[in-house]
């Protein structure tokens, strides 16, 4: 296939300057990388075909034969060892270290920004129905007075006299020459000799910006919701970083979360446990009824099953667990008192009947001592 006009990749005129061309180039580096578009071919292949324009049209011999002779001009240079042959020099010319690591000897200076963590707390009905909440975060901007250049408008940054843009050093030591990040530019190949007077310099400014965030329905503790590109704005044109919400459950007056499951103790009078009855269960959908049975003793658990949190990941809702625990009565009157003595000496005459787990404790006991 026919390769297109390098001009029309970059979508600049023929007459575009190179820092037009540069320009162009890093949009559309940014746009189509490969990490950024991991499951997408074309924009890999528009990359590659980004880089390639940029590396003709960057560089002043090329940039003359291509327009003088086409794809034929360059062509004939890269058979003789004088064409495009490093891309990836190009692209660490302009971005360094936007995907990390730093790359064609330091000339750059353009970083990925920091990715950004906010935590977020939210009450459990909240994170079992979903919802949608509005969140304040501190940010560094690119500064608008410089276009995050840190040049005060009107000027531009200065090769590095010291290293000439390398962003790198030599340094001898008798038989040893060691190389090391320049001490003047700090790398990055450029110094701002007239610094931004709204960033000093920095190419950056902090900023408060205001988000919406949705909440899905059944996030539990410690899940994270990633906000592409909601975090630091990056260095010099980098990519801006990521955003995560680092989800926190707010203690509930009731229930306790496991995952899917929801636990809450449920509070059972002497004589209700005892004789059995019907009570009231609060769930997340309003009140259910739960039938006790007679005889019911403290730990004893009911399950309340499609009555929990469908989490995220799952495909059915999970289980109200309701502990029973029965309650001794308090602030007895005399007559009470009275009735409940009653009641201790007619089941002291058959212990075993109406005790069982007393009696086979005590039993324990004794055989314990005696043996």
């Amino acid at each position: 296939m026919a390769k297109r006009d390098y001009y029309e990749v970059l979508g600049v005129n023929r007459d575009a300057s190179d820092e037009e061309i540069k320009k162009a180039y890093r949009r559309l580096a940014m746009k189509h990388h490969p990490d950024r578009n991991p499951d997408n071919p074309k924009s890999e292949d528009r990359f590659k075909e980004a880089k390639e324009a940029y590396e003709i049209l960057s560089e002043p011999k090329k940039r003359q034969a291509y327009d003088q002779f086409g794809h034929a001009g360059v062509d004939q240079q890269a058979s003789m060892g004088g064409g495009p042959g490093n891309f990836g020099d190009a692209f660490s010319d302009i971005f360094g270290d936007i995907f990390g690591g730093r790359g064609g000897g330091g000339r750059s200076n353009v970083y990925r920004g920091a990715d950004l963590r906010y935590n977020l707390e939210v009450t459990l009905e909240e994170a079992a129905r979903g919802t949608e909440t509005r969140i304040r975060i501190p940010t560094m901007a690119e500064c608008e007075s410089c276009e995050g250049t840190g040049a005060k408008k009107g000027t531009e940054p200065k090769t590095c006299p010291t290293c000439g843009g390398h962003g790198q050093v030599r340094m001898q030591q008798g038989f040893f020459s060691i190389q090391q990040t320049c001490p003047k530019c700090h790398g990055s190949g450029r110094y701002v000799a007239d610094p931004c007077g709204t960033c000093h310099g920095a190419g950056r400014v902090k900023q408060h910006k205001t988000l919406s965030v949705k909440i899905p329905s059944g996030i539990d503790e410690g899940d994270r919701i990633r906000l592409s590109g909601e975090g630091e704005h990056g260095v010099n044109g980098g990519p801006p970083g990521d955003l995560y919400v680092q989800i926190h459950i707010k203690p509930h007056q009731v229930f306790q979360r496991d995952h899917d499951d929801l636990h809450c103790e449920m509070p059972v009078s002497f004589t209700a446990a005892a004789l059995g009855g019907e009570i009231e269960i609060p769930t997340l959908d309003g009140i259910a009824k739960l039938k006790v049975p007679a005889e019911t003793q403290s730990g004893k658990v009911f399950r309340l099953r499609g009555k929990g949190i469908k989490g995220v990941r799952s495909a059915a809702h999970g289980d109200l667990l309701c502990h029973v625990v029965v309650e001794t009565p308090v602030s007895l009157t005399d007559r009470q008192k009275e009735l409940l003595r009653e009641f201790e000496e007619i089941s002291q005459g058959n212990a075993a009947t109406h005790h069982p787990k007393a009696q086979g404790w005590l039993d324990k006991v004794r055989d314990f001592f005696a043996g």
